[in-house]
């Protein structure tokens, strides 16, 4: 039997009372009646509940869903936290200008396309482990603190049943059969974002993306809000509201891996990337979601011009708006980075606050990414390290981190032993990208730039 994850209705339906409640909308009745007529609040971890739903409860599930999107969320949340562009620019902060492209941005561009490949590669195999279990495997294997890829070898067997691997990841990411970068999609959406921008420069629309998706991208490597997204662009929905129709996964992760291209192609031009990267996230995304993918794009322009973290990371938030709960949970973060506290004491504050969300959402992991960024301290090892011990969605937020601190170091200082396993070489289902080098898609990314390498 073929259950399709990030899509049954019955599986949506507590994500969904559970994003409303987050959100702050009355979901009482709805909760109610859902438990009643025999569902469940209790979302499954991986997308898919292993056996089907009865008709009526699924048809139930249809029904609530749809309710659940016509309810407004409060006033309140909807004054501090909009959709829309320049109402989102607006409300960010104001922030010193960033430094000019320099000599070195070849160089930095390139080491940003390989500090996020080597980031997402050490996090896929241990992506959704526990951070308590990716301790015990590091532990187990003489790799903790963790300062290498992971590896099977001399992993005790109760450890290895008690937290299996992603199931996926382990064919390709250890680091006995590591050979090139294997396929993410991590790396996927910046090779559909180089893409855009080399057939549509920066007047690239929404509806570009929603076609380039479907050109490009199989149903079965998108997931979550995009999976939601590309079904309802099947449906014949535009995709100015593709996003919004039955999609509980709004305010996750998927927009903020996607648009770390937009700010390399724009260096020192934070605001302009993140327009970019708003036009693209609103297709599967809203609110802190779109947030994260327009940190992500504004904190990556000045990656590559910039020092130092801050910074980055200040450059980032300077496109969100500052009462949002992105904002509150890149502080959190930050400001953890910063103390004296013990990284496990900081990550257990982390958890502590954003612990009952899912491993998915995009304020734990942004938690997560500040407080790497700020103690790694420029130090691409430390960084990417303390993202993966953070644990939820720990390749997308090592990718993220990776890139950041991959571009502030450059190619060439990035440390071999993160960089030589990539064999510079990125598998990948996107048409006309397979077995690419990092060091031409810095090429191609550079010329978007107008600047010679």
């Amino acid at each position: 039997m073929l259950r399709l994850t990030w899509t049954q209705p019955e599986d949506l339906v507590p994500h969904a009372l559970r994003a409303a409640l987050l959100d702050g909308v009355d979901i009482d009745d709805l909760a109610t009646r859902w438990v009643a007529a025999g569902g469940t609040r209790v979302a499954p971890v991986s997308g898919a509940s292993p056996d089907p739903a009865p008709p009526a409860l699924r048809a139930l599930a249809r029904e609530v869903l749809s309710q659940l999107d016509e309810r407004e969320a409060p006033e309140a949340l909807r004054r501090a936290e909009p959709d829309g562009l320049e109402e989102i620019l607006t409300l960010a902060p104001p922030v010193d200008a960033v430094p000019p492209p320099a000599d070195d941005l070849a160089d930095r561009v390139h080491g940003a396309w390989l500090g996020r490949a080597a980031g997402c590669l050490l996090g896929k195999p241990v992506e959704k482990i526990p951070r308590e279990g990716i301790e015990a495997i590091a532990r187990s294997t003489g790799n903790w603190p963790i300062s290498r890829y992971f590896t099977e070898i001399g992993l005790d067997g109760e450890v290895a049943a008690r937290y299996p691997w992603n199931r996926r990841s382990r064919p390709t990411s250890l680091a006995e059969n590591i050979d090139g970068m294997p396929e993410d999609d991590d790396l996927n959406y910046p090779l559909i974002a180089l893409d855009l921008l080399e057939r549509h420069g920066d007047a690239f629309t929404t509806d570009d993306v929603a076609n380039s998706w479907l050109s490009n991208l199989p149903g079965g490597r998108v997931f979550t809000a995009e999976r939601i997204a590309y079904r309802n662009l099947l449906l014949g929905h535009e995709p100015e509201v593709a996003g919004a129709v039955g999609n509980p996964f709004r305010d996750w992760i998927g927009a903020q891996i996607r648009t770390d291209v937009y700010g390399w192609a724009h260096p020192g031009a934070p605001i302009t990337a993140a327009r970019l990267a708003w036009t693209d996230a609103r297709l599967s995304h809203g609110r802190n979601g779109v947030y994260g993918a327009m940190f992500a794009a504004a904190a990556c322009s000045a990656a590559v011009t910039a020092d130092d973290v801050r910074t980055v990371i200040e450059t980032g938030l300077s496109v969100v708006p500052a009462a949002s709960r992105f904002t509150g949970a890149i502080r959190m973060g930050a400001e953890l980075g910063a103390t004296a506290m013990s990284t496990a004491d900081a990550l257990d504050a982390i958890h502590a606050r954003y612990g009952e969300l899912h491993w998915v959402h995009v304020l734990n992991n942004a938690a997560v990414l500040a407080f790497a960024l700020v103690r790694g301290a420029g130090n691409y090892s430390t960084t990417i390290t303390t993202a993966v011990t953070g644990g939820w969605d720990t390749d997308s937020t090592a990718a993220t981190a990776g890139s950041l601190v991959g571009a502030l170091t450059g190619a060439k200082a990035l440390p071999a032993q993160w960089t030589d396993p990539l064999r510079n070489r990125l598998a990948t289902s996107v048409p006309g990208f397979d077995g690419i080098g990092f060091d031409t898609l810095a090429t191609r990314t550079l010329a978007l730039t107008g600047r010679a390498p």
